[in-house]
């Protein structure tokens, strides 16, 4: 960091490049080289950002001595083995959910992470959206009073996206859910009991060696007298996507809409019982963030709001430049980033093992000790 500035190489270029202007904003980091396959998108991305350095290879990153960081935005099953790459190869690693798809791969990037001294942080939206900075800074302050209960549902239609998603297992795919019901006590789970329900076609089945139409699971809390459920779904099931977190707390409780942008519900206790329901408005949160990346919480700062992220997902919350604010802070500050490797193993293994528990037809499941 000879300017004083994170080196950023951005990995993947559809959704990853929503991060692209967020870096170059950012006054302690910037953008020196992306990597994609396609060599014409890749250009096209380097010509719209004003990038030189410009890869097909992702060797290729590695091997470039002015990359210090790798922001991976690559397809699922890309996501484990780069991130050890990248971490063997000497730089940090900010990669986008899930951190692996099986249990023994968390484990390895958690033993790398641990061997090089190097950050890892698992890019998860759903803790850094503003809905969950209002929850958490409400619960921070003691409004909530004693958590009680947490839940969280992701159902989301995937036909139309890339023909990968019709291998993937709902609780695979189950950090945008798992991460709030954990994140807001700074909690970890210990344990998880799952049910898979209804069927998926038999050709979703037979790619993703799962049966199940929706998988919902029950998630003991660490050192903790709560439980938290969670529920997916990624095909055959009518319903709008929704990335929902509730909260009952003894003084109030926080309940998503069911509608995606309506209002959401806060509870307060105590009030005669047509006053305790109240429809509020999220503020946004770019006041804890530099001045530079304030406007990218807004919807209308995403270049491509055609991508399906943002189609089924409304911009996430305004999480990213928080996202990006906490890693580059944590590598400046020679600090773990939040989620680090340990905490991004446990919401992603949460999901693995459901998964597990499901199959074994709702069987307690416990998580595994390294994480």
């Amino acid at each position: 960091m000879s300017d004083g500035k994170v080196k950023m190489a951005m990995v993947g270029l559809g959704f990853g490049s929503e991060f692209i202007s967020i870096y170059q904003a950012h006054p302690d980091a910037d953008v020196v080289a992306i990597c994609r396959r396609n060599e014409a998108e890749l250009n096209k991305a380097g010509d719209q950002f004003g990038i030189d350095r410009r890869y097909t290879d992702f060797d290729a990153v590695l091997a470039d001595p002015e990359v210090e960081c790798v922001h991976i935005n690559s397809p699922i099953a890309d996501h484990a083995w780069m991130s050890l790459k990248a971490l063997d190869a000497g730089k940090h690693v900010m990669c986008t959910v899930p951190m692996a798809t099986t249990i023994e791969e968390c484990q390895q990037i958690c033993d790398k992470v641990k061997e090089t001294g190097l950050k890892y942080m698992m890019a998860e939206t759903v803790v850094y959206s503003r809905e969950f900075l209002f929850i958490k800074d409400m619960y921070e302050k003691g409004e909530l009073g004693k958590i009680q209960h947490l839940a969280a549902s992701h159902p989301q239609d995937m036909e139309g996206w890339p023909s990968y998603w019709e291998e993937m297992i709902p609780m695979h795919y189950a950090t945008h859910v798992v991460s709030p019901c954990l994140g807001l006590t700074n909690a970890l789970a210990e344990s998880v009991s799952c049910f898979g329900s209804g069927t998926v076609r038999e050709e979703i089945a037979k790619k993703s060696g799962s049966p199940f139409a929706v998988q919902s699971c029950h998630i003991k809390l660490k050192d903790s007298d709560i439980t938290a459920h969670i529920w997916r779904f990624l095909h055959d099931v009518a319903r709008q996507y929704r990335e929902s977190f509730d909260v009952y707390g003894t003084k109030r409780s926080f309940e998503w809409t069911l509608i995606e942008n309506e209002p959401h519900v806060l509870h307060t206790a105590k009030k005669p019982e047509h006053e305790i329901p109240e429809k509020i408005e999220i503020p946004d949160f770019a006041h804890l963030l530099p001045e530079p990346i304030q406007r990218f919480t807004l919807p209308a700062e995403i270049h491509d709001a055609d991508h399906l992220s943002f189609v089924q997902g409304g911009g996430h919350g305004g999480s990213h430049p928080h996202m990006v604010h906490e890693f580059v802070s944590a590598v400046k500050e020679d600090r773990d980033p939040w989620p680090n490797a340990p905490t991004a193993a446990n919401w992603t293994c949460t999901g693995l093992c459901a998964h597990e528990s499901a199959m074994k037809g709702g069987e307690l499941v416990r998580l595994p000790d390294f994480s």
